[in-house]
C-alpha cells in the first residue's frame, strides 16, 4: 500500500485541475471557432446559389451571344461583320413580308382587299417599286490619301460628310428626280444618312467612300437643279481647289435601274408620357 507524503495529494489535485483548465472551457462561454465553422456551413450554399443565379441572368440577357466579345483592333473588320449582320436580317425580313403578303392574299374579305389595292397603289409613291430610265450619276469621294497625309490643319474639308451627301440627293428631287440611290440603295422618305467613323451609314448599313448617287429622271432638269444648289457649288469649288480636292464626278446616264427599297417598313416615334404637365 502506497504511502502518502503530506501535502502531496493537494499538489496533485492542484496541477490536474490546472491541466484541466487549460484545456476545458468553462461553462456557458462562447465557441469562437464553433460559430465560424456554423457561418462557413451556411455561408457556402447561399454563394453557391448566388452565383448560379448571375449565372442563369447572364446566359438569358446574352441570347447566346458573348457578354465580353474580344476588342476590335481592325475597323473594316467591323464594318464588314456588322454589314454581313444587317445583310442576313435583311432578308429575313424580306422573307416574312412576302410570307405576310402571300397570306393576305388569301384573306376573303371585303374591307381587307380595299386595303390591299390601296397598297399596291402606294407602293410605287413609296418607292417599293423599280424605277428604269434615263438619269445621272454623281460620285463623291475623300480627297488623295497625299493631299490628306500633308495637310497641318483641319482635315474635314478634305472628307465626304453626310451632309454633303443630302445636299446632292435633295438637288436631285429638286430637280424632279422619280427615283434616287446611294450606293444602289434606294432613297425613301424614312432614308437616314449619317456619319459612322470613316462611313457613312445608309438605313443601317455602313458604306465607306466613294459615294455613288444615281437618280432617275430628265437630265436637263436634274443637271440645272444641281449646278443651281448653292452648297453643291460650295462643295464642287472645294474639289476644284487642289489644297482640298474632294472627289466630284458627274456623268449623264442612257438607263439606271433604281431596285425598289426593300428595308423594314415600320416607323418608330416617340409618344409622350402619360398625364398632363401641371
Amino acid at each position: 500500500m502506497r504511502s502518502s507524503v503530506p501535502g502531496l495529494d493537494g499538489l496533485r489535485d492542484t496541477l490536474v485541475n490546472v491541466s484541466a483548465g487549460s484545456h476545458a472551457r468553462p461553462s456557458g462561454s462562447s465557441d469562437p471557432g464553433g460559430r465560424r465553422r456554423r457561418l462557413w456551413r451556411l455561408g457556402t450554399p447561399l454563394v453557391v446559389l448566388a452565383c448560379g443565379g448571375l449565372f442563369v441572368v447572364s446566359a438569358n440577357n446574352s441570347e447566346g451571344t458573348d457578354l465580353r466579345p474580344g476588342r476590335y483592333t481592325d475597323l473594316a473588320s467591323l464594318v464588314d461583320d456588322e454589314a454581313d449582320s444587317y445583310a442576313e436580317l435583311r432578308e429575313r425580313v424580306a422573307a416574312l413580308d412576302a410570307q405576310v403578303t402571300m397570306l393576305s392574299t388569301k384573306v376573303s374579305d371585303r374591307e381587307v382587299n380595299r386595303y390591299q389595292r390601296r397598297i399596291e397603289r402606294l407602293r410605287d409613291p413609296a418607292g417599293l417599286v423599280e424605277r428604269r430610265g434615263p438619269g445621272v450619276t454623281i460620285v463623291l469621294s475623300d480627297a488623295p490619301e497625299d493631299v490628306i497625309n500633308s495637310t497641318t490643319g483641319d482635315v474635314n474639308p478634305l472628307l465626304v460628310h453626310q451632309q454633303d451627301i443630302q445636299a446632292v440627293v435633295n438637288a436631285l428631287w429638286k430637280g424632279g428626280a422619280s427615283a434616287v440611290t446611294i450606293q444602289g440603295q434606294r432613297v425613301v422618305s424614312t432614308t437616314g444618312i449619317k456619319c459612322e467613323g470613316n462611313s457613312v451609314q445608309l438605313q443601317g448599313f455602313p458604306y465607306p467612300q466613294p459615294y455613288v448617287i444615281q437618280a432617275v429622271g430628265d437630265q436637263a432638269a436634274l443637271s440645272a437643279a444641281v449646278d443651281d444648289d448653292s452648297y453643291v457649288q460650295a462643295y464642287r469649288g472645294d474639289a476644284e481647289d487642289p489644297d482640298i480636292s474632294v472627289g466630284w464626278d458627274f456623268t449623264l446616264e442612257n438607263e439606271l435601274t433604281a431596285p425598289g427599297y426593300d428595308g423594314l417598313l415600320d416607323l418608330n416615334y416617340a409618344t409622350p408620357l402619360g398625364g398632363s404637365a401641371s
